[in-house]
């Protein structure tokens, strides 16, 4: 039987409040930089390894896959025995793959190592964000969701930075050894300064009642399609993070500082639309700025896309999109993914679950799919495939969210 949880107390945003947040985010610090610092690094990867660099996309996907085949169980796992042993539990695991990585001998060992390492992924999305939007009341969560993507932005505006450096200058494995001690200082703050879990928030359910439990959460139409639209959202960013060191580096000719430049407008534009909506997220109807974000994505996709006919210019073209549609994506995807979680009322560490399933292997499959249609189809297939992930927002993800605004409206929820 489900305990009754206790409500979401904390409504002020405080230093006392921030210190869980901050530890996780250095714990998510780490396991970002896990992709953002090594996927630049991969070029050097598969030349020691002596494999075609088509297999540098690969590490980004494997780690994505990683984590979408432990989500069916941290969640549900950590609504029985806590959410602070699985974090502790998984930023330690994390910490340790991390260094064994050092020791691999071949591309298929590799990423093994790296299926481990995305099993981190899910710890933070299935477990961390669940207890972030339980400890905070609706707005202050979105706002704390929205600083620590601030934070950690500083990952992948960093990590390619860094990582071009290693390619030119010193050996992958330093980077692996910089993110495990990240990982274990991480694990120490949360050991420090995230809450103790409350009784009263434990369900008493047995682990056999699971199925049933992700049954009712996929059977509930507002929360696949709300998911659904996460990916759609965050897909062209992520697209560009996998297979830009091949785009700019190998295809364009950009020299390694000129490749971590070039991502500097880009996720720097992530970063502005995370502020920004902090800023605003209390001034409007909670959904507005979905409507808003979504259609500046979709600018962003066409104007990389005209880029292509545009030769000369193509490099500003795609800059230039690339930003915007990473403005779009910064001011919404908090929100989206509120709204989200709380399409369905079964256990919140469940339904993180479930939502770290459908965007884990969403993710998977489209960067898989996009690095073979890029081997194919070269700067064509990334611009076609931006667009169409952004045009599939404006089918069922953008009739249900005008839905779900009109019921929060109808029931006084501003």
């Amino acid at each position: 039987m489900l305990k009754t949880m206790s409500p979401p107390h904390i409504s002020k945003l405080t230093f006392a409040t921030l210190l869980f947040p901050l530890a996780l985010v250095l714990f998510e610090f780490a396991v970002y930089l896990g992709n953002d610092l090594i996927q630049p690094a991969m070029l050097g990867v598969t030349r020691d390894f002596g494999v075609s660099s088509s297999w540098a996309p690969s590490s980004m996907s494997f780690y994505l896959l990683g984590g979408g085949c432990i989500a069916w169980l941290m969640g549900p796992l950590s609504d029985r025995i806590g959410r602070k042993k699985i974090l502790l539990a998984g930023a330690l695991f994390f910490a340790i793959t991390c260094l064994l990585i050092l020791f691999t001998q071949n591309i298929q060992s590799f990423l093994g190592l790296r299926f481990l390492q995305g099993m981190g992924l899910t710890v933070i999305s299935a477990v961390g964000y669940a207890a972030v939007q339980e400890n905070f009341e609706e707005r202050t969560a979105i706002k704390v969701m929205a600083i620590m993507g601030n934070m950690t932005l500083f990952a992948p505006l960093l990590g390619p930075l860094v990582g071009s450096l290693m390619i030119d200058h010193v050996s992958w494995h330093w980077g692996f050894v910089g993110i495990a001690i990240l990982a274990l200082l991480g694990w120490l703050g949360l050991k420090v300064a995230m809450p103790a879990d409350q009784k009263a928030n434990l369900t008493q359910k047995p682990m056999s009642s699971i199925w049933s439990d992700f049954k009712t959460v996929f059977n509930n139409k507002q929360f696949v399609i709300m998911t659904s639209a996460l990916p759609m959202a965050c897909l062209p960013i992520m697209l560009w993070i996998a297979l830009s060191p091949v785009m700019l580096v190998e295809n364009l000719g950009f020299s390694g500082l000129q490749y971590g430049m070039a991502q500097v407008p880009v996720l720097g534009a992530l970063i502005l639309g995370s502020v920004i909506l902090v800023k605003i997220i209390d001034k409007y109807p909670l959904g507005q700025t979905i409507l808003f974000g979504l259609p500046t994505m979709l600018v962003g996709a066409l104007i990389i896309l005209i880029g292509l006919f545009i030769p000369t210019y193509f490099v500003w073209t795609l800059i230039m999109g690339m930003t915007i549609m990473s403005f779009g994506e910064g001011i919404c995807f908090s929100v989206l993914y509120r709204l989200a979680m709380m399409s369905s009322d079964v256990s919140k560490g469940t339904v993180a679950s479930a939502m770290s399933m459908i965007m884990m292997f969403s993710y998977f499959v489209v960067l898989e799919v996009s690095r073979m249609l890029f081997e194919a189809y070269d700067l064509m297939a990334f611009s076609l495939c931006s667009l169409a992930l952004v045009l599939m927002w404006f089918t069922l993800p953008r009739t249900m969210l005008k839905k779900v605004m009109v019921e929060r409206k109808e029931k006084g929820q501003f």
